[in-house]
């Protein structure tokens, strides 16, 4: 299996045992998960690089999100009516000035 998908469907794991409150200690986390605990420390820096909003309780000795957040990784289907394959791109490309003339030196030459 690719590497990124692995990373993807482990994300996806430990952001469910978030969501339902039941990771335990960091190594009680790390062993139902089946990774190492540097593995579970390295992929939590890499959903809070993400922007995941997520703390260690020590009251609770869990894992929890300070506020609601949604994982979603994967393709969807758009409803929106703007979205067309069709369409040109709403940039222009700018135009390239040609035989810009180059200033003359102090001799007089270019």
């Amino acid at each position: 299996m690719n590497a990124a998908l692995k990373q993807i469907r482990l994300i996806k794991r430990i952001d469910r045992l978030i969501r339902l409150k039941a990771t335990g200690s960091p190594i009680e986390f790390a062993s139902k998960l089946d990774i190492s605990k540097a593995t579970l420390h390295r992929t939590i820096l890499a959903m809070k690089e993400l922007d995941a909003p997520i703390i260690f309780d020590i009251k609770s000795n869990s894992y929890l999100y300070l506020n609601e957040v949604i994982f979603k990784f994967g393709f969807h289907a758009n409803t929106s009516s703007d979205y067309n394959l069709d369409t040109k791109p709403k940039y222009k490309r700018k135009k390239i000035k040609k035989n810009i003339p180059v200033p003359e030196n102090e001799t007089g030459m270019f």
